[in-house]
């Protein structure tokens, strides 16, 4: 069945950055993006989203329209798959289905998980990575590891995809499930805890500590500690350094030893900020460290401070701690900010891209470009020139 997969306004503004370059439905979460979900689920996906990322995220034209931060399960694809035409499926003020028109409102009283905010991204993980693994693992067994020197706890909550490597590992699934997706490697001396999910021809650096709760997305590397984070996928931590409670979106590096604050010394709720109300807000969490958006490096040694916001394709480098949102194209650290102009942007992104074997095409730059003209205003130096 064909289904489009529609942004809503509200939730896709509160989602910034990382909903500058996707549709709602792109975020992952779990093992799998949203949209990957109801893939999984027998469904052909559409997106409504916005018309600059069109051409990329086409729509299907179907009358049957799901909220696209809408995570599926079993009970809400029984009821979307009831709806008759000129239906809509909602809970509380929140459309989850539209079918036609929507003119008659049919209430949802199941359990549902609607992704509104981006610290919602790791705060749920979890959650996503067990309802995935249970989803895609279902009747399929699992690869068996080889090598005699990995030690496994909880070993029925392991699965491992075809041409995966682990050596001289330590995984503990007992908490959780882990799930090492195909291609992928685990390296030497690797210590992981449930939940986890590393996806497709991603690695796990030699030595690294990877704590519950947390996604490498597909041709990812990642060292260092990492802690109940979201690594979209094509990004890089590859060294020493601390992840935690964060999430990272495509293309990005972080520097050796980059460290993130997850937790303000004196223990007040972390405040973050919203490209909703363009202020920041308070998360109501005591743990909240990087939001990431796509393209965006930092240089070694940075340090992140509790509840940074961090544009896309900015470069950040430099002693000290960055301001606690740093624009989209932002090119300097705690000393300033000059702004990262398209052009040298689109020299780092393609060598960046082509080491993956893709292109930075005009589809990629299109969009890149009017993320630039659209995010001009928060680049405030530009407004002093």
């Amino acid at each position: 069945m064909d289904i489009t997969l529609f942004d809503s306004s509200a939730i896709r503004q509160n989602l910034l950055p990382f909903t500058f370059t996707r549709p709602v439905a792109q975020v992952r979460i779990g093992i799998l993006k949203i949209s990957e979900k109801w893939e999984a689920y027998g469904f052909s996906i559409g997106y409504e989203t916005q018309v600059y990322l069109q051409e990329k995220f086409p729509n299907n034209g179907s009358e049957l329209r799901i909220n696209g931060a809408l995570c599926p399960n079993d009970d809400l694809v029984k009821a979307i798959n009831s709806l008759q035409k000129d239906q809509r499926l909602i809970s509380g003020e929140e459309d989850l289905a539209v079918y036609g028109d929507g003119s008659e409102a049919i209430s949802f009283e199941g359990d549902f998980r609607l992704i509104t905010q981006p610290w919602e991204i790791f705060g749920f993980n979890k959650e996503q990575i067990v309802a995935d693994f249970t989803k895609i693992t279902a009747g399929r067994t699992s690869a068996e590891i080889t090598d005699p020197h990995t030690i496994v706890y909880g070993k029925e909550n392991l699965f491992i995809e075809e041409g995966a490597k682990i050596k001289a590992a330590i995984i503990n699934a007992e908490d959780g499930p882990v799930y090492i997706g195909k291609n992928a490697q685990v390296h030497e001396g690797t210590i992981i805890k449930g939940a986890f999910a590393l996806c497709e021809s991603s690695h796990i650096n030699m030595g690294a500590k990877i704590k519950g709760d947390t996604t490498v997305g597909p041709h990812s590397k990642v060292g260092g500690e990492v802690s109940n984070s979201v690594i979209f996928g094509f990004s890089n931590k590859g060294h020493d350094g601390f992840l935690g409670n964060s999430v990272i979106g495509e293309w990005c590096n972080l520097g050796a030893d980059t460290n993130t604050s997850n937790l303000k010394n004196n223990y007040a709720p972390v405040k973050l900020w919203s490209y909703g109300t363009n202020r920041f807000a308070n998360t109501g969490l005591q743990f909240c460290g990087l939001m990431m958006g796509d393209h965006a490096k930092c240089g070694i040694n940075t340090m992140f401070n509790t509840g940074t916001v961090v544009g896309v394709g900015s470069n950040i480098f430099g002693a000290g701690f960055p301001r606690n949102f740093v624009p989209s194209y932002a090119w300097g650290g705690a000393n300033g900010f000059t702004t990262f102009q398209l052009r040298k942007f689109y020299e780092v992104a393609a060598a960046v891209m082509n080491r993956r074997g893709l292109a930075l095409d005009d589809v990629e730059k299109n969009i890149l470009s009017t993320i630039f003209e659209a995010t001009a205003t928060n680049r405030v130096w530009e407004n002093k020139a």
